[in-house]
């Protein structure tokens, strides 16, 4: 089994090809080669720059599936389609949950209503993001039919995870004590570790199933992700609600309580298609363990000690 990823080395991307070598593949990488951990030695690693259009490094060569990671607007889809062609079998288009409308009940499958395409836009936000997957998704189907398979992941973590959306909290939790937190500890999560998504992606090539899929991890919530890390570090921790106009806008996992219900999607057909279900609790241990082998970096996100304090001392 021959796999391209388009964009290897990125958090995600490296989970997917890691899995893929694990079960036997030869896999090649594009990717501009500037950022993101390096890939093992087996790996063919193609450099090139989509924002650029410079597909030049793709334009031989020939793969039983290609994996789109990098692709954000339809034009950048497009053109490594116009490059591919039929020198791959099937297109695996990494989607997100952000396609889907915004204000839908729990529970819903793959057939919900998505939003409108957006083919371009100059900026990427909460608005545009999940418009503009829809674009994308729109020419892979229109280019290769039955031979397209979208993937739709939630929130990803695990260990890789440089974001501060979960860090943030699990590295709070993981020192104890009142937490400030923005929301009520219900807010729902469904984070999907990043190596059960690469798991269903590899799994999805070697079966050449066509579809969509929603790539959603396990039911949780915030407050279960901060006592989870507690627990693991052996601490203690009291959650104390604060408004949410005491934090600075954009605060990580904030969202507003009208989109939670659909934070409760079907994740049935991917489970279905192999898709494995680790527990939080392994995803935050692991995503910790790294986190500490790195050295812990500076997150700038979220409140300072003495910040949080401050607000604390008022409640």
């Amino acid at each position: 089994m021959r796999i391209l990823t388009l964009g290897g080395n990125g958090f995600v991307g490296r989970a997917v090809v890691l899995d893929a070598l694990e079960h036997g593949a030869e896999v090649t990488s594009f990717s501009r080669g500037l950022s993101g951990d390096g890939l093992p030695a087996e790996v063919v690693q193609l450099v090139g720059d989509r924002d650029a259009g410079d597909y030049a490094a793709l334009e031989t060569g020939e793969w039983d599936a290609v994996v789109d990671l990098s692709g954000y607007q339809s034009k950048q889809v497009d053109e490594a389609m116009d490059v591919l062609g039929d020198r791959v079998g099937r297109y695996v288009f990494v989607s997100s949950h952000a396609v889907y409308v915004r204000t839908l009940p729990a529970g819903m499958t793959e057939d919900a209503p998505r939003q409108a395409p957006l083919r371009a836009a100059d900026v990427l936000t909460n608005e545009t993001y999940g418009r503009c997957k829809v674009a994308c998704e729109d020419d892979v189907l229109e280019r290769y039919g039955d031979r397209a398979t979208l993937v739709r992941p939630g929130r990803v973590t695990g260990p890789g995870d440089s974001s501060t959306t979960a860090l943030y909290w699990v590295r709070r939790g993981a020192r104890g004590g009142r937490v400030a937190l923005p929301t009520t500890p219900e807010q729902p999560l469904q984070f999907i570790d990043s190596r059960d998504l690469a798991r269903l992606v590899v799994q999805l090539i070697a079966d050449d199933r066509p579809g969509a899929f929603n790539a959603i991890g396990p039911d949780s919530t915030i407050g279960e992700l901060i006592t989870t890390a507690a627990e693991l570090a052996g601490s203690a921790v009291e959650l104390v609600q604060v408004p949410a106009d005491a934090v600075p806008a954009r605060f990580p996992l904030m969202e507003a309580e009208e989109v939670w219900a659909a934070r409760r999607r079907d994740p049935s057909k991917a489970r279905a298609a192999g898709m494995p279900v680790t527990s939080l609790k392994d995803t935050v241990a692991d995503l910790r363990a790294w986190d500490h082998d790195r050295g812990e970096p500076p997150l700038e996100v979220g409140l300072s000690d003495q910040a949080e304090a401050d607000l604390l001392q008022r409640r």
